[in-house]
């Protein structure tokens, strides 16, 4: 019995360790190209909880905390909102509105930066929502993983 759940535990964490990176680089794309296609920043971020879940699948919860701490992705998100209103504060300092683009003359139709501030503020909103949804999933695992253990007590 015991070969066959480390067999499992092996088979499952090679699985985790080859699609977490691409699951790192396919957040991080659609991240950045959020201004471009429909997506963006929001859904990008909702990502990490894949990460997260695929860490946590293929080495456990101790593991999971210790490469993601959920502290300093808390911290980040509220770094991330204080950043996000300060790009949204150049729109006030070009006389204009609050969240205006103000640099969409820069860059070409269709290139990464060609959309001025929306890429900017579309960015911060990714890595916002990546940082709380983070902090948020890991939480939600140490809850769970809590209740399993006072269930098997």
């Amino acid at each position: 019995m015991e070969n066959k759940r480390t067999f499992k535990n092996t088979i499952q964490r090679c699985g985790s360790d080859k699609i977490l990176p691409l699951a790192i680089v396919y957040m991080f794309y659609i991240i950045l190209h959020g201004h471009l296609s429909p997506g963006g920043g929001f859904q990008g971020g909702v990502l990490m909880v894949a990460i997260v879940v695929l860490l946590y699948f293929g080495h456990g919860y101790e593991t999971t905390v210790r490469a993601i701490n959920p502290h300093f992705l808390h911290g980040a998100e509220g770094f991330m909102s204080v950043l996000y209103v300060a790009a949204a504060m150049f729109g006030i300092a070009y006389l204009g509105n609050f969240c205006q683009n103000v640099f969409y003359n820069i860059g070409n139709i269709g290139d990464l930066f060609s959309s001025g501030t929306i890429f900017i503020m579309d960015s911060i909103v990714g890595l916002k929502v990546l940082t709380g949804v983070g902090a948020l999933a890991i939480t939600m695992l140490g809850v769970l993983m809590a209740e399993y253990a006072g269930e098997k007590k």
